[in-house]
């Protein structure tokens, strides 16, 4: 099995923007391949890697749930539901050198998709040991962890910005985690966009608050503004950019 980083916080924080790079992190480091997950209902992680999906599993899964019901939704005569998901699994994995993007899509629609949930489940195990990691942009909900599509994970890794609304939705997502029984072998968090990469006393004083371990802080960087707004993928920052290397001594303390 594929070790499972779990990245989640509330929406705004930079979390999809992280995630991307410690995917990118964990290949330029010769631990790839990496099967990179997004499982966040806004899905937006392809456009920081900067590749481009074919179709997510959530579009799969509403196929094989209204096939013989709506006439959009049609499986080839003579082909099992299960067969028909193993052959369209490969157009919902977009293929890189050294990793692997799939896209979980929106959540499922009106009516049990309990069938179609195993065979998704089923389907993405077989995956699992091809991959030495799995990184996944979760949504603050972990709702396909939850649901028990994707893996429990190892790491835990919460990011928030400098607020105290961040931090304490990141609180709240641990707080979760722990509801939901989730047992990471280490959580923790990261202050992302921290001017000059430095924290407040109040900052300081919430984190301890929600009880949460600090994995380190990223600075604040203008160029990741500016590339966003350009429309280039954030993987393409140059190597010695202050955000990069935050982060890679923060991935480095986990020890991975």
């Amino acid at each position: 099995m594929g070790h499972v980083i779990a990245v989640a916080g509330k929406g705004g924080v930079g979390k999809t923007t992280l995630c991307g790079l410690l995917i990118q992190y964990l290949c330029e480091s010769g631990r790839g391949p990496v099967l990179a997950v997004d499982a966040d209902a806004n899905s937006n992680l392809n456009e920081v890697l900067g590749v481009e999906t074919e179709v997510t599993l959530g579009e799969l899964r509403e196929e094989l749930e209204r096939a013989g019901v709506d006439s959009r939704y049609q499986i080839p005569a003579g082909i099992t539901k299960q067969a028909y998901l193993e052959m369209r699994l490969a157009d919902a994995i977009t293929e890189e050198d050294d990793y692997d993007l799939m896209v979980m899509g929106r959540t499922q629609g009106q009516g049990c998709y309990c069938f179609v949930n195993g065979l998704v489940q089923t389907q993405i195990q077989k995956l699992q040991s091809h991959y030495p990691f799995i990184v996944v942009d979760n949504e603050a909900g972990m709702e396909h962890i939850n649901r028990g599509l994707l893996p429990t994970m190892e790491t835990a890794i919460l990011v928030s910005d400098c607020s105290r609304r961040g931090v304490q939705a990141a609180g709240r997502i641990a707080g979760l985690m722990e509801e939901l029984n989730f047992k990471p072998k280490q959580t923790g968090l990261i202050i992302n966009r921290a001017p000059d990469g430095k924290l407040d006393e109040g900052t300081m004083e919430e984190i301890c608050s929600q009880n949460l371990e600090l994995l380190g802080v990223v600075p604040h960087d203008d160029m990741v503004y500016r590339y966003d707004c350009d429309g280039r993928p954030t993987v393409q920052l140059p190597k010695d950019s202050q955000v990069r290397t935050a982060l890679a001594g923060i991935i480095d303390k986990l020890k991975l």
